[in-house]
Order: structure tokens, then C-alpha cells, then sequence
């Protein structure tokens, strides 16, 4: 008999073993086989807590968000104002954890595999809705309601993109030089947009 409590035990196991395999050999090579033989258990264990290969790799990719969410949540809860939480949103992203090397590759196998998979598309678009959302929010109180939504589109496209370009980058990653280059860009997107031209008389009186 089972001991009580394994079951998540063991689906971590299974869940962090994924990761690591998709992270080193790429989407295609993670085979359930090589799966069980990383965490060290039979192929039949892995069929046991997941219904096929896709519920597996489904579960690992909610781990690997959840892990993000975490990161976002943990530096919210010491913010308090609505700049302090923009920060604390572009922080979580680029945190150093997030960068781990076989976790950046999990990532881009992950968004690469979601065009094909409809769960997995799933879940990238939960992802980037609740990205924009947290934006949203706290641009509400800063910028005009005019330019809330460009300003949301704007940043949240910028730390895909910077995040996207640092893990196909061949250089070391600095997670602290990431969030500085967004968080300055949100400064520029909450400076006031410049008065329209004064029509000179000249033109005026033409």
C-alpha cells in the first residue's frame, strides 16, 4: 500500500523530471522512457499518475507557470502602491530562477510545442492574459484611461520580447539588466504625451 502523501510527492518527481529532460534533449527526445529513467521509476509509474504523454507534459508546463506566478505573487504582496506593483510584475518576470538554464529551454519547447498542441496554447494564452491583466490594473491609476490599453500592450509585448530575445541569446543572462530596460520603458509610457502644436498666426491669417 501506498504511503499517505506520495501521490504528490511522486507527480513532483515525475512533473521536475520533465522538465529537466524536455530543458536537456528537446520537446520531440522527451520520451515517457527517458522521463521514468531520470526520476528513476518505471514508464509504468508514469502512466499511473498520468493518463499519456501530453497529460505529463501538460502538468509539467502548469508547473513551470505556476513557478512564474509564484515569482510575481511573492514581490506583490511586498508592494503597495500601483508603480511598486508595475515593478514588482516586471521583477517577477525576469527573476534569476526564471533563467535557469534547462528552465529557459523547458520554456521555449513549451511555446514552440503550443502551436500544435490545443492545451498547451491554452495555457500560454492564460499566461499572457493574466500578464496583461496585472498590467492593466495598476496602469489604471497612472496613465490617462485613453492610453491605458497601448500602454498595457506595450509594455507586457516588451518583456515577452526582452525575455524571448535573453533566452535565444548566446550570452550569459543578467535578469537585473532586463527588468531595468522594462521598468525604464515604463517610465517613458507614463510621461505625459507632448501638447498639440500651436498653429502659428502666419498660417492663421493666410
Amino acid at each position: 500500500m501506498p504511503k499517505m502523501g506520495m501521490k504528490p510527492v511522486r507527480r513532483g518527481q515525475l512533473i521536475g523530471a520533465t522538465i529537466q529532460t524536455i530543458g536537456e534533449l528537446g520537446f520531440a527526445d522527451a520520451s515517457v522512457i527517458k522521463i521514468a529513467k531520470r526520476a528513476g521509476v518505471s514508464p509504468g509509474i508514469v502512466h499511473h499518475y498520468f493518463a499519456d504523454k501530453n497529460a505529463l507534459l501538460e502538468a509539467a508546463m502548469r508547473d513551470l507557470l505556476s513557478q512564474l506566478r509564484q515569482s510575481v505573487i511573492k514581490r506583490l504582496d511586498l508592494a503597495s502602491t500601483p508603480m511598486e506593483r508595475l515593478h514588482a510584475v516586471i521583477d517577477g518576470n525576469f527573476a534569476a530562477e526564471q533563467f535557469h538554464t534547462t528552465t529557459v529551454a523547458a520554456w521555449l519547447a513549451f511555446w514552440a510545442q503550443a502551436i500544435h498542441n490545443p492545451a498547451l496554447r491554452r495555457l500560454r494564452l492564460i499566461n499572457a492574459s493574466r500578464l496583461r491583466s496585472n498590467l492593466r490594473h495598476e496602469m489604471k491609476a497612472l496613465v490617462h484611461p485613453d492610453r491605458v490599453s497601448n500602454a498595457t500592450f506595450s509594455l507586457a509585448a516588451l518583456i515577452d520580447g526582452l525575455w524571448l530575445n535573453a533566452a535565444l541569446s548566446s550570452q550569459t543572462i543578467d535578469a537585473g539588466h532586463l527588468s531595468a530596460i522594462a521598468r525604464n520603458h515604463l517610465g517613458t509610457l507614463l510621461t505625459p504625451p507632448p501638447p498639440p502644436p500651436i498653429p502659428s498666426l502666419e498660417h492663421a491669417h493666410a
